[in-house]
């Protein structure tokens, strides 16, 4: 199992409000070259070809099918199959614009600097992480994966995600480089009508992958039905049936 854009795209909305949220932050006003580093199906990318109409706008993920779907999606846009800690295009770029995709990537205080170098004077780095690693949803992950006839396969999969560091780590790692380093933490609650089943759901886009990815089509489904049954217990139903998924986000606008 690898990443799709059909499973990410299914909860579109609830995925690209945070990628709003971190947009409307972002203080450089003019754009003529912008990227979106990890930009998924490219509804992210989307966004910002329209906050900057007149730039160059860009993206680049690690998914072929993410690609595809985002070349599909925005035919007038460059995209490129490439990995953020191998990107070797030096900018400048007056928007760098990571969404929920750095979580993924190991070594951020070097990392996080590096990407600084690549803006322009006036450019802004923008950074949204999914800060989930201790919610129910992944510790239950986690669980499953240790307590269960996988567990030698799934040894490594909760390390595929990287830890976060705080949030005066992060300001300490960009301040040097930039003139003006905001950072702050959204909680979400998303309500997903299907229950604790769109739990699951939607974190087969996502979080789960490291921990599908390596079993067969058998294991798969005992995993997700153990899985399942645990997050029914830890997100229980509102009157409608529905459930209400708590969705802690941490935000970075470095501007240089």
């Amino acid at each position: 199992m690898s990443w799709s854009a059909q499973q990410y795209v299914a909860f579109e909305d609830e995925r690209t409000r945070p990628a709003r949220d971190l947009l409307a932050a972002i203080p450089t006003a003019h754009a003529r070259v912008v990227v979106d580093i990890g930009c998924g199906p490219g509804n992210s990318t989307e966004l910002l070809v329209q906050r900057f109409p007149e730039a160059r706008v860009s993206g680049l993920d690690s998914s072929a099918d993410m690609i595809a779907a985002a070349r599909k999606r925005l035919p007038d846009v460059q995209f490129e199959v490439a990995e953020i800690d191998k990107w070797a295009d030096e900018g400048p770029f007056d928007v760098i614009f990571a969404n929920a995709v750095l979580q993924w990537v190991p070594d951020h205080a070097s990392l996080l600097p590096a990407l600084a170098s690549k803006l322009s004077d006036g450019g802004s780095l923008a950074i949204q992480m999914p800060d989930n690693l201790n919610e129910p949803s992944h510790r239950l992950m986690r669980e499953v994966a240790a307590n269960g006839p996988w567990a030698s396969k799934l040894a490594d999969a909760a390390g595929q995600r990287t830890d976060m560091a705080s949030a005066s780590e992060y300001f300490s790692m960009l301040r040097p480089h930039c003139a003006r380093v905001d950072v702050w933490r959204t909680t979400y609650h998303h309500q997903l009508r299907d229950g604790a089943a769109g739990v699951v759901e939607w974190f087969k886009g996502s979080g789960l992958i490291p921990f599908l990815s390596p079993l067969t089509e058998e294991e798969r489904a005992q995993y997700l039905q153990r899985y399942l049954a645990e997050v029914a217990k830890a997100y229980p139903a509102l009157a409608d049936g529905s459930v209400l998924l708590p969705f802690p986000r941490l935000f970075i606008v470095a501007t240089r």
